[in-house]
């Protein structure tokens, strides 16, 4: 109780002290009242949603015990209440200004660089707030999809394409205060395109001989569908990679992390441009992980609740509003790696060309207390005939573990298509959390190399990079 004392003076200290410094600093300081908040309100409200019927069983624990269900949407609701409170804060420097008189909010006096410095006239950034709260409105609709999910069940050809609505205001705001939709071409294209054009070109063949000098593609729309796919894959990749004791609010946590060491590479080096962007990414990630931080203290094994798919979709799309609004939607995708490929690993079951069982989960044996990997039965099931070989080259390569009749030859089952259950394949049985901890590792490890390989590679082959230049 004395420990969260303390640190409720530190937040209003660091809150207090954000008028005169970053905003950055603010959000320390409301992060540190949305981890108490949360961690607060989570055991008070379990039982209350037991009541109403959202609950579940632990498959993974002796005896199934009932543990609260949806529980992430505690976490959301106090993010989106610091999201409110958070508006003064941020803007401050603008709201407490002295205009330019007769009611003009067109040029302001900055009044506290005017005493602590010289007069600075400013403008007010209407852009930045428009892409704050149209932000603010995308996580509002995406919690209101998982809420809904949790409560009705819905099937997923019904809800998958669901976030992509919630994020017309952010692709709206996008067009009007952004609306870059070119991408880089590598200079290795580059020169081949310049080549081949020439070639042409002096063939006496209509060729556009600007072309020798691209640099960048316009993919007008196409990018716009991008990121759309951005806003419908985050929050659905995070659901997909979920099933055992703290994974959803871990990786969430993980890839909160990543997104900082990126945006503190931008803050330090990168230029004034990139870091305005970067600043804004900052500022909604450092929130997030306090909420997020406080639900893992009870979701993490052995879990006392469980997140729901509202937690999911809430998490998955911070960072699809974070990487579209602070314009490095790319290197954000990069750092989903994990996802990406247990999405692409999943694809068989997902689109039935191999049975799928209603819950993938890992089996839980309780006379041990291990999990194993959960199999797919093929015998009563069997898969599309055009997948057996492919089954067949999985067992071989050691990705899935294949069970055949030696007699007969027939498919009788195989461990079901999830990075979890790939783990316990590669690795043998092992304990809830050691395998939760394995994955979250193996997500910072890859994630870390995705930013490494991004400035560095990168940065080589398009002979350009926001942090630097290569030559």
């Amino acid at each position: 109780m004395v420990c969260k004392i303390l640190l409720c003076f530190l937040a209003v200290g660091l809150i207090y002290y954000s008028r005169y410094s970053s905003v950055v600093v603010a959000a320390f300081g409301f992060s540190i009242f949305g981890y108490i908040v949360t961690d607060y309100l989570i055991p008070r409200v379990g039982p209350s949603f037991i009541k109403i019927g959202l609950f579940g069983k632990d498959l993974s624990k002796v005896g199934k015990p009932v543990l609260p269900e949806c529980i992430g949407a505690v976490s959301a609701t106090v993010y989106l209440f610091i999201m409110f409170f958070y508006i003064p804060f941020i803007f401050y420097r603008y709201l407490v200004t002295v205009t330019s008189g007769g009611g003009q909010r067109d040029v302001t006096v900055d009044q506290w660089q005017q005493q602590q410095q010289h007069t600075q006239y400013s403008v007010f950034p209407h852009s930045r707030l428009s892409e704050y709260l149209s932000s603010t409105l995308c996580l509002e609709s995406t919690i209101l999809l998982g809420i809904a999910d949790d409560l009705f069940d819905i099937r997923w050809r019904h809800k998958f394409f669901l976030p992509a609505v919630a994020a017309i205001p952010l692709l709206v705001v996008y067009y009007i205060d952004f609306g870059v939709t070119s991408v880089l071409v590598p200079g290795f294209v580059k020169d081949l395109i310049s080549k081949t054009a020439l070639f042409l070109h002096n063939k006496g063949l209509p060729v556009d001989i600007s072309l020798r000098d691209i640099t960048s593609i316009d993919l007008k729309g196409f990018y716009y569908i991008y990121m759309a796919s951005m806003a419908i894959f985050c929050p659905n990749s995070i659901n997909i990679l979920a099933g055992i004791n703290g994974l959803e609010v871990g990786q969430s946590i993980v890839l909160g992390f990543l997104a900082l060491i990126n945006d503190t590479l931008y803050m330090t080096l990168g230029s004034e441009l990139t870091k305005n962007s970067h600043r804004f990414s900052i500022v909604l990630i450092i929130p997030f992980l306090g909420v997020s931080l406080a639900l893992f203290k009870w979701n993490k094994w052995p879990a006392k609740v469980f997140v729901g798919d509202t937690y999911c979709y809430f998490a998955g799309m911070v960072f699809a509003v974070v990487g579209i609004q602070g314009h490095f939607a790319k290197t954000m995708l990069l750092l989903f790696i994990p996802q990406i490929i247990n999405f692409m690993y999943s694809v068989p079951q997902l689109f039935n060309m191999v049975f799928c069982p209603r819950h993938r989960l890992p089996k839980f044996n309780e006379t041990d207390g291990l999990l194993y990997p959960s199999r797919a039965n093929l015998k009563e099931n069997p898969p599309k005939s055009f997948f057996v070989p492919i089954l067949k080259l999985l067992g071989i390569c050691h990705l899935i573990d294949l069970e055949i009749d030696e007699k007969t030859g027939q498919l009788l089952s195989c461990s079901n298509m999830t990075i979890i259950n790939l783990m316990l394949v590669w690795f043998g049985p092992m304990r809830e959390d050691k395998l939760c901890n394995l994955i979250l590792a193996c997500q910072f490890m890859i994630g870390v190399a995705a930013i490494i390989l991004r400035h560095f590679i990168g940065s080589i082959i398009f002979q350009h990079d926001n942090l630097w230049t290569i030559k």
